[in-house]
């Protein structure tokens, strides 16, 4: 049972580390109402950035996060480029940088993978410092990771910049009016979004002691199902600093999710198949039961249902 449990406990540090990758989905998605599909590319770059810091130029393990943040920020800026520059869709020009990162990715490690099984990372070095395990020190990070990321966008989010970008995705020709240039809201939103999502996977990269050419596969769909997860949970929070903290439960709830699955017998193989249709459902529900709703409320007779 022990097991069991201590499988759940990494499931659940191992979502809050993600978290920051599912804030970064979430100011695309909800907040500039944009798919933005850079982010598997850019969670890569994230990680292999740190790894090739790390392992090649010895440069500190916090040091190497923050380089995974710039590079995540950078990516996210050349997707806003095209698209705001270029007049190319958001949806294309996001799979253009991703398309592109994965030849980038390969370029900067040289190979398709990078071990930092003889380096020293923030979590050994917390665990060293903290005389705690492993596991407690992967949920430490993500948790003070988490905590700083919603209060940075707490506050960012309620500068005059960051209103204007929220009001960009609510009524993008409203605020053209007002005279903000809403080529510049996206093109900030989309490189803050990046730099979050270049910075979850630095982190996963130094948790898992190695990057992946393919380790950002599928990190959309792992964000929209935790966003959605979030909303359904706490879906009657209002305030903005409520919906943040919502997103890094559902995250932590979504990867819990998995591990039960997994320990209920489902092929890892599977788990794609998973995350596709709890976010189809979850977008679905609402729908279906607006339709139920109105369906239940009409009466032949011209009247209203009391």
């Amino acid at each position: 049972m022990s097991g069991i449990l201590m499988s759940f406990y990494g499931a659940v540090s191992q979502g809050v580390l993600w978290s920051l990758m599912v804030l970064g989905v979430y100011i695309t998605f909800r907040l500039l109402d944009i798919a933005d599909l850079t982010v598997d590319g850019s969670f890569a770059l994230g990680g292999c950035v740190c790894a090739v810091m790390i392992v090649n130029h010895g440069m500190n393990p916090v040091a190497a996060l923050l380089m995974g943040l710039l590079a995540g920020a950078v990516a996210g800026a050349v997707t806003g480029i095209l698209h705001v520059i270029f007049d190319i869709p958001a949806i294309l020009a996001g799979i253009l940088t991703q398309i592109s990162l994965w030849s980038v990715n390969l370029r900067i490690m040289g190979k398709s993978n990078v071990p930092l099984l003889q380096t020293r990372t923030v979590f050994l070095d917390l665990s060293d410092a903290a005389g705690i395990s492993q596991s407690n020190a992967n949920m430490l990070v993500g948790v003070l990771f988490a905590a700083a990321g919603i209060a940075v966008l707490y506050w960012f989010f309620g500068t005059e910049i960051g209103c204007a970008i929220r009001a960009t995705g609510n009524n993008e020709y409203m605020v053209r009016a007002l005279g903000v240039d809403t080529r510049i809201t996206k093109l900030i939103g989309l490189t803050i979004s990046n730099a979050y999502v270049g910075l979850s996977g630095a982190l996963i990269c130094e948790s898992q002691k190695y990057a992946d050419i393919n380790m950002g596969t599928g990190a959309i769909v792992i964000g929209l199902a935790a966003i959605v997860i979030g909303e359904v949970l706490l879906g009657r929070f209002v305030n903005f600093a409520h919906k943040l903290f919502a997103v890094v439960v559902g995250s932590a709830v979504y990867f819990l999710i998995r591990a039960i699955v997994l320990q209920l017998g489902m092929d890892a193989n599977d788990m794609k198949l998973l995350s596709a249709l709890i976010v189809a459902v979850a977008l679905a529900i609402p729908a279906v039961s607006r339709r139920w709703q109105l369906a239940r409320s009409y009466d032949p007779a011209g009247k209203k249902e009391e």
